[in-house]
């Protein structure tokens, strides 16, 4: 094995995405280091866009791979770890033919014109993953989630979660309240204006309430907060063109345009009812995802997320599917307070001024008080143009202090994600990691209180996992 020449302008983090990923079978995981801590015991799930190239020809954004699912199962023996494609009709149609058929988000459908239309979009089953009682849910914001088996990641197929009916669409990041079971979730219908279809399920999925709002033309809305009793959209000020898309001229990441003079539009909806509370407006911004959000002892909302002053990221993002980027997309991690009953921003603070992405808490915090916020980073000194996020961090809101995991050069983590001890009150943070230097992939395990120590067990996986966006933890006790 050689390491990859740091000279060469091919970065290290390319390789893992430059040939589709290699799927795997229920296999045992060898320990690399350490030892798997007594109390971690349950299954890591990871969504990852494994296959962003067919018959020669690269996919047009990140966005755009077919997902691939990942699950690493700790258990009293041992770790094993199986890695699936979801078997999406779109894929299995591609697979079948051995070229690319659809459009998706950054690539219109190859060919003639009108096969923007005989062949709609792709759902790529790519971003995100929920795991419920009886089921793995792996989630795209486009259409409907698909159902797989929590064990082996067969894919069961389209999952209407008994009320998503044709043109209702599931975003990527639900909400799960772990005091009540109850998960909330949105879905955007376009048109020539907008609707935003709210969900609100019980702990099995199933969706037990609905309701929609108008929305002014057709924003991005990739996630929300639940923060207590309200849930908070934030609109950011970027509207899709839709002529073009409709003309199959145009992508749907190229039609979307940056309207600062809009502003950013705020919703705060009442989790019971799911009805309107109040709506305002502030300055622009552009915001993926939100860490967390929770109402303080005044009364008032607090709203922690990553800022971007604009909508760079995309192309950022849009570089990575080509293996090699060359815009700076820097943002930071901010606070945002406002007022419930009127929507009213009363200040915007920068809590951190890194760039970084994918900011979580604890499950147990989500829509409440979090002392502390996980999330990727890009290691200071990091040319952050034309590398991927490389390092991990715990943000303390008690202190205002961070405490990191610099992995070294030409490794790439995924999205930290804390995770409960089953025997005491310590947590651990799980990530997978892709080591450039010998072209492999491995899971790291940290003490959440010690992630600028070496991680306490390092697990080797069979094949290299593709760089993803989002994952999730199940207990092994959680039904």
């Amino acid at each position: 094995m050689q390491i990859i020449d740091q000279k060469s302008t091919k970065k290290a983090w390319a390789s893992a995405i430059a040939q589709p990923a290699k799927e795997f079978p229920l296999t045992p995981l060898p320990i690399l280091s350490g030892k798997i801590p007594e109390g971690l015991r349950g299954t890591l799930y990871r969504n990852t866009p494994a296959r962003l190239e067919r018959a020669g020809m690269r996919v047009g954004h990140w966005f755009d791979g077919d997902g691939a699912i990942l699950a690493v199962n700790f258990t009293d023996t041992g770790a094993t770890g199986v890695y699936r494609y979801v078997q999406t009709a779109g894929y299995q149609a591609e697979s079948a033919a051995g070229k690319f058929l659809y459009g998706n988000y950054g690539m219109t459908a190859p060919g003639l014109i009108w096969n923007q239309w005989r062949k709609p979009v792709k759902n790529a089953a790519n971003t995100s993953v929920l795991a419920l009682s009886d089921k793995l849910l792996a989630l795209w914001e486009g259409g409907h989630p698909h159902a797989l088996d929590l064990e082996t990641l067969a894919t069961k197929g389209l999952d209407n979660l008994g009320d998503l009916n044709e043109g209702l669409f599931y975003s990527a990041h639900p909400k799960v309240d772990s005091q009540t079971g109850e998960i909330f979730n949105f879905g955007i219908t376009p048109g020539l204006n907008a609707t935003l279809n709210v969900y609100k399920s019980n702990f099995t999925g199933k969706i037990i309430q609905k309701s929609k709002f108008a929305l002014a033309g057709i924003p991005l809305i990739h996630d929300f907060v639940l923060a207590g009793k309200y849930l908070i959209f934030f609109v950011p000020a970027v509207r899709l063109k839709i002529l073009p898309v409709l003309l199959g001229t145009s992508s749907y990441s190229d039609a979307l345009k940056w309207q600062p003079e809009i502003g950013t539009q705020i919703l705060v909806i009442d989790r019971e009812t799911l009805s309107l509370v109040s709506q305002g407006e502030t300055e622009p911004w552009y915001q993926w995802h939100f860490a967390n959000g929770y109402v303080d002892p005044s009364g008032a909302v607090i709203v922690d997320f990553t800022r971007y002053d604009d909508f760079q990221t995309n192309q950022y993002l849009s570089e990575v599917a080509a293996g090699k980027t060359r815009t700076a997309a820097k943002n930071r991690f901010t606070r945002v307070v406002l007022q419930p009953q009127t929507a009213k921003v009363t200040a915007i603070e920068t809590l951190l001024d890194r760039t970084g992405e994918f900011p979580n808490v604890p499950q147990q915090n989500v829509g409440k008080f979090s002392r502390y916020t996980y999330m990727s980073l890009f290691r200071q000194g990091t040319d952050i143009s034309q590398e991927l996020l490389n390092a991990i961090a715990r943000f303390d809101h008690n202190t205002a202090t961070l405490i990191e995991a610099n992995l070294g050069e030409n490794r790439y983590p995924s999205e930290p994600l804390p995770v409960p001890d089953a025997n005491n009150q310590q947590s651990w943070v799980l990530t997978v990691v892709y080591d450039g230097n010998f072209d492999r992939s491995e899971v790291w395990v940290f003490d959440s209180d010690r992630l600028d120590a070496e991680p306490v067990c390092t697990l080797g996986l069979p094949s290299v996992i593709a760089h993803s966006f989002h994952g999730t933890w199940k207990s092994k006790n959680l039904v």
